[in-house]
């Protein structure tokens, strides 16, 4: 999310010259990943979420709610003295309140995952409830802006057809360097957090099943979070040293799609994949669950990679293992591929942006 922001506001900035301020709410110890251009403006409104997450399940909820009264009085007053023409949430909490801030500006809201994010998490017990619960209250608030936009196609037929729906998936804009390989290393790459959501789990798992017969391969993982030890661990248990690596996360993650062979994404729920648009944008094959949602507006199966019916790990490990014994197939799909990628240009998915803010408020950006 954080590098789909950097993009699309840099262009705004950059290259067409808007004002664009950027409001965070726990940013002030931590500095942008990405690179965000010096015309940006950025504030931050201290309000740190991250300190109730341990909490008890009361306890979280009360000061919860303390925090979004804290959240929207701070956040009103900034915008009211902004005067935006436009305010966009990225659907990280101010989404329940910011709708009702009357400061002039219309309300955009976003959404980077899929419509049942919340109960895709699977988590128990109360928990459980509360995300059902909130599932059926996003319904609602996403009726009270001016334009809700989501990432598919597929996920707007589960939000329904809403006239201030609009589809405008992720950009993406070719890293520095960006030129094709033709020097693969027999290697297969997975890039992204290491949180249950990415389900490496499942990943290693279908790896274990035809490691023995892929000697000269290796499977690279790319990312840090939570899971690290258990994954780690799990790597361990099936003997898989010797073919496994979980790496750090790299700013010049093009680099590594360069030199890969395959990419493989085996999350639960997605968005919109930049994962799977970037490295299709430098001749990657890819393979991926058919899981909500994403891969299946981008992967045309059997043409630039493979479908895979969600949790289906042996079916996983023998697309895996097709492709990684047939290098024909590979620079076939690799080419197509390539050719998919274009659909996502920056630029063409940028104009869209730009028609719904003109349409929005009947200002040139």
């Amino acid at each position: 999310m954080e590098r789909v922001l950097s993009n699309k506001a840099n262009y705004l900035a950059d290259i067409r010259g808007s004002e664009v301020v950027i409001i965070t709410t726990e940013q002030q110890h931590r500095k942008p990943f990405f690179h965000f251009s010096e015309k940006i403006i950025f504030y931050d409104l201290s309000i740190n979420y991250t300190a109730i997450q341990k909490y008890s399940v009361l306890k979280r909820f009360y000061w919860e709610l303390l925090y979004k009264k804290k959240h929207k009085k701070k956040l009103s007053c900034l915008l009211k003295k902004l005067h935006a023409d436009i305010v966009i949430s990225m659907f990280a909490g101010e989404e329940y309140f910011l709708y009702r801030i009357n400061d002039g500006s219309k309300k955009v809201l976003e959404i980077h995952f899929s419509k049942y994010f919340r109960e895709q998490r699977n988590r128990k017990g109360i928990w459980k409830g509360i995300d059902w619960f909130k599932s059926h209250v996003d319904e609602y608030i996403v009726r009270q802006y001016a334009a809700f936009v989501v990432l598919t196609n597929e996920d707007k037929s589960y939000w329904g057809d809403w006239p201030n729906i609009h589809v405008i998936p992720n950009g993406y804009t070719k890293m520095e360097n960006g030129e094709l390989s033709n020097e693969r290393k027999k290697q297969i790459v997975a890039v992204g957090r290491l949180v249950e959501q990415k389900g490496y789990d499942r990943l290693i798992a279908a790896w274990n099943l035809i490691a023995l017969q892929l000697p000269d391969w290796k499977l690279q993982i790319y990312g840090e979070g939570e899971l690290y030890d258990e994954l780690l661990e799990m790597v361990e248990s099936y003997k898989l040293l010797d073919s496994v690596e979980i790496n750090a996360p790299v700013r010049d993650i093009h680099l590594v799609y360069q030199s890969s062979a395959i990419l493989v994404m085996s999350s639960r729920y997605e968005g919109l994949s930049m994962v799977l648009i970037e490295a299709m944008n430098y001749g990657l094959p890819v393979i991926a669950f058919s899981s909500p949602c994403g891969p299946k507006d981008i992967i045309s199966d059997g043409i630039d990679g493979f479908l895979v019916p969600d949790g289906d790990i042996h079916l996983l490990a023998e697309k895996i293992l097709l492709l990684a014994q047939n290098k024909k197939l590979r620079i076939q799909m690799g080419k197509s591929a390539l050719i998919k990628a274009q659909v996502f240009s920056f630029d063409k998915i940028m104009k869209e942006w730009e028609k719904l803010f003109f349409s929005l408020c009947s200002v040139s950006l």
